[in-house]
């Protein structure tokens, strides 16, 4: 089975990554966070955000997320994310594990975006003693549909949000994809989002990911909090280290920007090249594909990992390691599966 566009976490370091890892090893260093290598790597997510913030480095984006929602939800309260959301649909209930009973609240919308009218609604919900009140909007960039947010519409959810007195989380898991379609990082702080999970491993910087926390406010004992839920690493040079080899050398947006062209290309193939058509707009590292269980199921057959996704849709997913040899060689076995005799093309 060929992993190629099964998920940008099946590639793996980019090289620039594993430099930096390989430099970092050298000699003995003080740990738990405390070394050059990790300052620097701080500095630089700053520098990229163009904003101060407190930074800490983590082995997991579930345990990221989680984290920085219990640090804006109490445990009777909840947060409002998009249904479709990872912290909703693929973290195994870990945000209220965190949170030690923190809710989750689905909300609608186009592509993985939220509705803007339905969250409007559920703000203007009375708050009863039998339910969890909302205590934090939860955001995704780029969304899990691939698509990427404006600055301006984010900022249309987060303002009432913050009318009311929540909190605003931004997963930013794929947050290099959508700064490499547009999306201006400096503008992440000065809208309002109070903690961003800064992306590394989609990225090709290994395991980790960057805790940022734009309110300082609640920065007072995330160590603790951190060791407590076994995310302070001893030797935290080894997850720093590979996101400062790709923000120092700028491959952290060159590499985005060349998964985010291969899925164009992907895309563009598909649609001239199969009788396939697209389920949503292609922002980003990510194509959804309308296509019928047989030739899915011929597709896997033929070796491609691939998967059915909530909507229906099958995900492909380019990353920074993604070549047009291979783009090319799947939009032709995706046009040989939809040539199946007795199947008929799903269209909008």
């Amino acid at each position: 089975m060929r992993y190629d566009f099964g998920s940008d976490n099946t590639a793996g370091m980019a090289p620039e990554a594993m430099e930096a890892l390989a430099e970092a090893n050298a000699g003995h260093v003080s740990a738990y966070g405390t070394d050059a290598v990790t300052a620097r790597a701080a500095d630089a997510v700053r520098a990229r955000l163009d904003a101060d913030a407190e930074v800490r480095f983590v082995f997991s984006g579930t345990a990221a997320n989680a984290i920085a929602l219990s640090m804006l939800a109490r445990s009777f309260e909840a947060v409002a994310a998009h249904h479709a959301a990872h912290v909703c649909t693929d973290e195994t209930g870990a945000p209220g594990f965190f949170g030690q009973g923190v809710g989750l609240v689905g909300l609608p919308g186009l592509s993985g975006k939220i509705d803007l009218v339905g969250l409007e609604a559920i703000l203007e919900e009375p708050e009863v003693g039998h339910r969890q009140p909302l205590a934090a909007l939860s955001l995704t960039q780029a969304t899990e549909y691939g698509a990427v947010y404006t600055v301006d519409e984010l900022r249309k959810l987060i303002e009432p949000a913050k009318a009311r007195g929540l909190g605003v989380h931004l997963d930013g898991a794929r947050l290099a994809n959508a700064a490499a379609a547009g999306f201006d990082l400096g503008q992440i702080a000065r809208i309002g989002v109070d903690v961003l999970v800064l992306g590394g491993a989609k990225a090709g910087a290994g395991c980790v990911e960057a805790l940022v926390l734009f309110d300082k406010s609640l920065a007072p004992r995330l160590d603790n909090r951190l060791k407590q839920a076994g995310q302070m690493s001893s030797k935290t040079r080894m997850l720093s280290a590979p996101m400062l080899g790709l923000l120092e050398s700028g491959a952290w947006d060159d590499r985005a920007a060349h998964a985010n062209l291969m899925a164009q290309r992907l895309a563009d193939g598909i649609e001239g090249a199969t009788r396939f058509v697209l389920a949503h707009p292609v922002d980003a590292n990510i194509v959804f594909v309308r296509m019928p269980e047989e030739a899915h199921a011929a597709l896997r057959g033929a070796g491609w990992a691939c998967y059915r996704f909530d909507d229906g849709s099958v995900r492909f997913v380019c990353s920074w390691s993604t070549t047009e040899a291979t783009v090319d060689e799947l939009i032709a076995a995706i046009g040989a599966v939809g040539d199946t005799p007795g199947e008929t093309p799903v269209h909008h």
